[in-house]
């Protein structure tokens, strides 16, 4: 990956809608060369998706939290399908160390997380905690 397909991803990652013609001026290549190296950076599966940022809260989910989720013995896939098929969980890491998981959720409201942890709290134990502000925003790692 040299400087030009680096600086093609900072500027898509910062606005996956940018136009082929700005990349291509601001990586000093023609549009279709341009073209050309987004394409191999898909097939080779660096760039695996253009993605919308939507603020949660204007869509009617003013709160956030972090539960980390420790399943039972013998609930892991009890606890794993749960977690899958809880729309407001948004995102779910398995991780190593006392818990097995680490979620996100978008919630309505406090109780609403009651609800999620009560479904839940019948196979694992968690832990969560309400999410004040992100003072570090989703970014790549260096390049």
């Amino acid at each position: 990956m040299d400087n030009a397909d680096k600086l093609l991803i900072d500027t898509l990652f910062e606005n996956g809608k940018t136009p082929l013609k700005e990349l291509a001026a601001k990586v000093g290549l023609s549009a279709p060369s341009t073209s050309e190296r987004l394409k191999r950076l898909e097939e080779r599966g660096v760039i695996k998706g253009y993605t919308l940022n939507v603020a949660s809260d204007q869509i009617g989910y003013p709160l956030r939290a972090i539960v980390r989720v420790s399943p039972m013995p013998g609930q892991l896939q009890r606890v794993t399908k749960l977690i899958q098929q809880t729309a407001e969980i948004t995102e779910c890491d398995k991780v190593t160390g006392e818990d097995c998981f680490v979620c996100k959720i978008h919630l309505k409201s406090i109780e609403q997380l009651d609800l999620i942890l009560d479904s839940i709290s019948q196979y694992a134990a968690t832990n969560s905690s309400i999410i004040k502000s992100s003072p570090v925003k989703r970014r790549l790692p260096p390049l």
